[in-house]
């Protein structure tokens, strides 16, 4: 009765509102809700962090499973539901259907929607068929399709309002992203990097679907929505070029290696053009730059900016781009109105690893600062002042990390280590992390209590050997192939508490696979994740000690929520086995380079999982 009243009161607040308004202000009350999860992280900091405090470390012992949901679709099962007031509203993999879940009588299907999409969008989704969810606002579900077109759905009725189409996979560019609600605002993004699509971020009115400001990852400025003030406090991060090309190299020693500090000429303009330079048999450059969106984004209410991560430089071959290949591997920071660049700051310059940026960007205070914390697949866990981009703090997750020995914080430019360098028909081996990176897409939890970042991780080491291949539109252009293995710990992942300040891990535990799940961290110094081989998992935040545990139908890639029902507290995560992990359990593939090399280094889940993964809601209880 007491959440029934406060929604009503909300409800009272909010009448005679602009709809712009009124959407974010419902938006803002939900999420200082903690009976409720509506966003894909909670929040817009991208925290993962509930104040609810039922379920503590002295009877999580006692937690059961409460109900489970099948939703009838196979392969991977990324992301979380939202919970708005009485409704769970669940999406599922391809083909992406949404079930409104009615949480007062038995999780009844309120109502359901079925997208109808070409069968054949499936064959540009690079890393199984996922979707990481759904976003809500003014009334509205939203949901980014695969095939490139965004949804909005009667939040009650499940009726379409609007729909528009983002990319076309005609071309290799499809979605996986979360539709983000800010303001009045629906944020979507781009997959295809493995296709030379050139991806971006772009605004739509959450009204009518109409678009308000698109930027690219890669291109002239004006394309960018880069402007004068772009990067104003660190124009070092805007030099033309962070590596030079050494006549030819030598395969073994690196073809690129840094320009000395003093020969970096900043400000520079263009450099999503002027840093992908074409050797003479290679036309395209910027235009296949690839650049995807397709991780979680973040956002600032009082700087009025948001934060999101761009991925790998199109080819996987480093030797068909020379240059910095910007603004590839970079986190951005766009004031929410116009879309305009503040500042960016390239983490991986000329990638030669598919070490993806698009990780989350966590949002956070210390020490009378504002501060953003990013835990990137090259294996480094950075810390921003998010008001400027400045680089407070960039250290190694794992000592197993070896293509650069560390990250120059004056400059911001790694130190590689041209051993580990990767070029056209030359195996290079015993790179550290892999393709995958030291963590992937599996969102990190950030506790406001104790200051402490909570990191699901994978421990995964790889051979890479890069191919001749010629980009056809609409077709793959990876331009590599790659075994992977376990790293020197003998496992494949861990999970660990990471002090961002001082570039530590507090305690680090290990996982016989990569850790795939979404992290969740509660007040009462719990911390929940899931695992491929099955297992939801409860720890304490302090000393990573395991508190409880519960095995599920299938392997876990989805994160875990948290929410408060008539009193009771509830934990909830999505399984169905997938992901990049999982894509080649999924499809049958054997052979150690099949699925970008999952098959050879996860062959062990066919022991634990039927293929493919059957998608399910799970939620415990007390």
């Amino acid at each position: 009765m007491q959440h029934q009243i406060k929604l009503a009161i909300t409800a009272m607040m909010l009448a005679g509102m602009s709809t712009s308004a009124l959407a974010n202000a419902e938006l803002d009350a939900l999420m200082k809700d903690d009976n409720q999860w509506a966003m894909a992280r909670k929040d817009y900091a991208n925290q993962g962090y509930s104040k609810l405090s039922q379920i503590n470390k002295g009877n999580v012992k006692n937690v059961k499973l409460a109900w489970s949901f099948a939703t009838g679709v196979n392969r991977g099962h990324e992301g979380a539901p939202l919970v708005i007031g009485n409704t769970m509203y669940i999406h599922t993999a391809f083909p992406n259907n949404v079930y409104a879940l009615d949480l007062d009588d038995n999780q009844k299907i309120r109502w359901s929607y079925f997208p109808k999409q070409d069968p054949d969008v499936q064959s540009v989704l690079c890393c199984d068929n996922v979707n990481k969810g759904l976003g809500y606002g003014d009334g509205k579900i939203f949901l980014q399709q695969n095939n490139g077109v965004l949804v909005a759905l009667d939040a009650k009725t499940g009726a379409k309002i609007w729909d528009v189409k983002v990319n076309d996979p005609k071309t290799g560019a499809a979605n996986t992203n979360v539709p983000h609600v800010f303001k009045d605002k629906v944020v979507t993004g781009c997959s295809g990097g493995e296709f030379g699509v050139r991806c971006h971020i772009s605004a739509y009115s959450i009204k009518d679907g109409s678009l308000l400001w698109k930027a690219y990852s890669t291109g002239p400025d004006s394309e960018m929505l880069i402007g004068k003030d772009f990067n104003k406090e660190n124009p070092h991060y805007s030099a033309l070029s962070v590596y030079q090309d050494v006549n030819g190299g030598n395969k073994e020693g690196g073809s690129f290696k840094p320009l000395d500090k003093s020969q970096l000429k900043y400000p520079e303009a263009d450099l999503g053009v002027r840093t992908w330079h074409k050797p003479q048999q290679q036309k395209d450059g910027w235009q296949n730059g690839g650049g995807p969106t397709w991780g979680w984004y973040s956002y600032d209410p009082k700087l009025n900016l948001m934060y999101y991560g761009t991925g790998n430089p199109g080819t996987w071959n480093p030797d068909v781009r020379p240059g910095d290949n910007k603004w590839s591997m970079t986190i951005f920071a766009r004031d929410l109105d116009t879309g305009m660049a503040r500042w960016a700051y390239q983490m991986t310059p000329h990638d030669e690893w598919d070490y993806d940026g698009m990780n989350e960007i966590i949002l956070w205070e210390a020490n009378g600062k504002q501060l953003a914390s990013h835990f990137d697949r090259n294996g480094f866990g950075y810390t921003f002042d998010r008001t400027n981009g400045s680089l407070l703090v960039a250290e190694k997750m794992h000592p197993f990390v070896n293509w650069a020995s560390k990250i120059d914080l004056k400059t911001g430019i790694p130190v590689k280590d041209a051993k580990y360098s990767t070029h056209q028909d030359y195996n290079a081996k015993g790179i550290c992390p892999s393709a995958l990176g030291v963590k992937d897409e599996q969102p990190a939890a950030y506790s406001p209590k104790n200051k402490m970042f909570y990191v699901p991780l994978n421990h995964v080491c790889m051979t890479y050997e890069p191919v001749e291949s010629k980009y056809v539109a609409g077709q793959p252009w990876v331009g590599a192939t790659l075994t992977m293995f376990a790293g020197p710990d003998g496992v494949m992942g861990g999970f660990m508490a990471w002090d961002a300040l001082k570039g530590k891990a507090q305690w680090y535990n290990k996982e016989k696979f990569s850790a795939w799940g979404g992290a969740l961290v509660t007040s009462t110094d719990l911390v929940f994740y899931g695992t491929l081989d099955r297992w939801v998992k409860a720890l304490d935040a302090k000393t990573g000690k395991e508190l409880w545990k519960f095995q599920v139908g299938s392997g876990v890639v989805g994160n875990m929520i948290t929410y408060g029902h008539k009193g009771k507290q509830y934990v909830g995560v999505l399984s169905g086995i997938g992901g990049w992990a999982g894509v080649a359990m999924n499809l049958g593939l054997t052979n150690e380079t099949d699925g970008l090399g999952a098959a050879g280094g996860y062959k062990e889940l066919t022991k634990y999982n039927a293929a493919p993964g059957g998608g399910a809601m799970n939620v415990f209880s007390l």
